[in-house]
C-alpha cells in the first residue's frame, strides 16, 4: 500500500485569505483538497475556476467537484489547477459517481485533460457502481459523511467498504473525506485508506503542524 498521504481541506479554511493558509500547511501537508460546491448537488455554494486559479499551491491539488453536470467544466477547472500549482499531471480532479450517468467517459474526459481522474462515492452507494472502472481510475474518495458541509461526524459504518476496497484494489489510492481527527483516522487507515483529507481538525488547530503530525502517528 502507498505510504499514507494528508490532504487537508481548505473548506474549514479562511477564505479571505486563503493563500496564507495554504502557505500554513505547505510544509506539513501532502496535497490541498479543494471542495467545489454548487448548490445543487449539495445544498453549500464554495469556490468556482476563478477562484481556485487565483490560489497559490505548491502542493498537488485535489479538486473535489460535487457539482451537477461536471462534464461540462471540467477543462476550466483543469486550466485552474494548473494557475494555482504551475502544472496539473499531478493533481486530481475528482467527480461524484452520483452525478453522472456516463462516468467512463468522464474519466478519460479528465485524463485527456492531463490531470489524474477520481471517483467519490456517498456514504450510501455501494463499491459494485464502480468496479468496472477500477482499472483506469487514479483514486477513489470515500466520503465519511454526507457531503454538503465541514465539520460533520465521521460515519463509522463506511469503514468496511474501505476494507473492501483495499481487498479488491491493492494498489488503488484510497481517500476518505469527513470526521477525519486523531481519533477516527486510525479506522479509516487500518481499513486501508492511504490519503486522509481533514479540513476543521486542521484548520481550527491552535498548532496546525502538530494536528497534520497525528494524523501520520
Amino acid at each position: 500500500m502507498p505510504k499514507l498521504l494528508i490532504a487537508p481541506s481548505i473548506l474549514s479554511a479562511d477564505f479571505g485569505k486563503i493563500n496564507e493558509e495554504i502557505a500554513s500547511i505547505s510544509s506539513h501537508a501532502d496535497m490541498i483538497h479543494v471542495d467545489v460546491m454548487d448548490g445543487h448537488f449539495v445544498p453549500n455554494i464554495t469556490f468556482g475556476p476563478d477562484q481556485i486559479a487565483k490560489m497559490r499551491s505548491t502542493l498537488p491539488m485535489d479538486v473535489h467537484l460535487m457539482i451537477e453536470q461536471p462534464e461540462k467544466y471540467l477543462e476550466e477547472f483543469a486550466k485552474a489547477v494548473e494557475k494555482a500549482h504551475g502544472r496539473r499531471d499531478d493533481s486530481y480532479l475528482t467527480v461524484h459517481q452520483e452525478s453522472s450517468v456516463h462516468l467512463e467517459r468522464l474519466v478519460q474526459q479528465i485524463k485527456g485533460l492531463g490531470m489524474k481522474a477520481a471517483v467519490a462515492l456517498n456514504p450510501a452507494t455501494p463499491l459494485v457502481s464502480i468496479e468496472s472502472l477500477l482499472g483506469d481510475i487514479d483514486m477513489v474518495l470515500l466520503m465519511t459523511v454526507n457531503p454538503g458541509f465541514g465539520g460533520q461526524s465521521f460515519i463509522a459504518s463506511v469503514v468496511p467498504k474501505i476494507k473492501e476496497l483495499r481487498a479488491k484494489a491493492p494498489d488503488l489510492n484510497i481517500q476518505v473525506d469527513g470526521g477525519i481527527n486523531e481519533k477516527t483516522y486510525r479506522q479509516a487507515v487500518e481499513a486501508g485508506a492511504d490519503i486522509l483529507v481533514a479540513g476543521s481538525y486542521v484548520f481550527g488547530a491552535k498548532d496546525r503542524a502538530a494536528a497534520i503530525a497525528a494524523l501520520r502517528k
